[in-house]
């Protein structure tokens, strides 16, 4: 169930003192807010200049003059969010983004230490990442949209706001007058996530009321449906014995069934090696592991920026 954006914060708990990644919309205004009343001298803003669009200094004084009003320090950073050869743009600034944050959260100027990180991505946003996800036929990891806490470079990381939807925070802003900026990159199609926005989310709206609650819910679904595929994954990648560097052995792995092969594979590179495979990838490899039952049998597979190959008993992985 979507609800209040007084009802997340009430529940939203973090270890203080907390940063708020503050963009100068809507959502992450209403968040610092929010948090900066509920926990006063104990929020930092922190916010990110891409310098990837005109409006970029706008944002950065708006964001100035916000922290100035609430009293609530704020910390900034200029990043090149440009994308390389085969990357998207999103990714490239996301990337460049949580980067970002956390270098300003770890910063030692000033003379409050961030012990946690609140990012203000909503109900809308969640929905949006499950239909993308979608569309690129992704598994329960990537259906499973956003998750509402994680942790990165030491620091928990939360969405207190992701059950709440959209509208409601700007009606929650309106209500106080508090002014927020528009990102004009919201409103340009050729991003599919805008597209989604602006045409699919409407149709949804349209054809299922309740859309913002039975999307996000399925995401919760398949959320805790993954995490018992991370558990069984680690359960096997123990029992599969591993060597000194935490190799699964070949041998072990070829006595689970072919699911659980790929479920244990795929956990051990993203947890490893940070890197995921491809569909083609990683059915490449359960074949080629099948098949591997002379000693010279050579094992050369491209996963993500590196190669999964056989060494000796064992699977690893490189990026030359």
């Amino acid at each position: 169930m979507t609800q209040s954006l007084e009802d997340a914060i009430r529940a939203f708990a973090p270890e203080l003192p907390l940063a708020v990644a503050l963009s100068g919309g809507a959502d992450s205004l209403a968040l610092l807010v929010a948090c900066a009343e509920k926990w006063p001298g104990q929020v930092v803003a922190l916010h990110v200049n891409h310098g990837l669009q005109d409006a970029a200094a706008m944002f950065e004084d708006h964001c100035r003059s916000v922290c100035e009003s609430l009293g609530v320090p704020l910390r900034i950073q200029h990043v090149d969010a440009r994308h390389a050869i085969g990357q998207s743009p999103e990714d490239a600034a996301r990337h460049a983004r949580y980067t970002a944050i956390s270098a300003l959260a770890l910063s030692e100027y000033g003379p409050i230490a961030i012990k946690s990180i609140a990012i203000a991505q909503h109900a809308n946003d969640q929905v949006e990442t499950l239909l993308l996800a979608l569309s690129r036929g992704a598994g329960l990891a990537g259906i499973s949209a956003m998750p509402a806490r994680w942790r990165r470079d030491g620091l928990d990381h939360y969405r207190p706001l992701l059950a709440v939807a959209g509208a409601d925070i700007r009606r929650w802003l309106a209500g106080r007058g508090i002014a927020f900026v528009e990102d004009p990159t919201n409103q340009d199609q050729r991003y599919t996530r805008n597209r989604i926005r602006a045409r699919l989310v409407p149709a949804l709206q349209d054809t299922f009321p309740q859309f913002l609650d039975t999307f996000t819910r399925s995401a919760t679904h398949s959320a805790q449906a993954q995490q018992v595929l991370d558990e069984v994954a680690a359960q096997d990648l123990q029992l599969a014995g591993r060597d000194s560097d935490g190799m699964p052995r070949i041998r072990a792995l070829q006595q689970l069934s072919r699911a659980r092969q790929a479920n244990a594979l795929r956990h051990w590179l993203k947890e490893r090696f940070q890197t995921i495979p491809s569909t083609a990838q990683l059915s490449e490899l359960l074949d080629q592991l099948a098949d591997c039952t002379t000693r010279g049998h050579r094992i050369h597979i491209k996963v993500g920026l590196g190669f999964v190959q056989r060494s000796s008993d064992v699977l690893t992985w490189y990026n030359p």
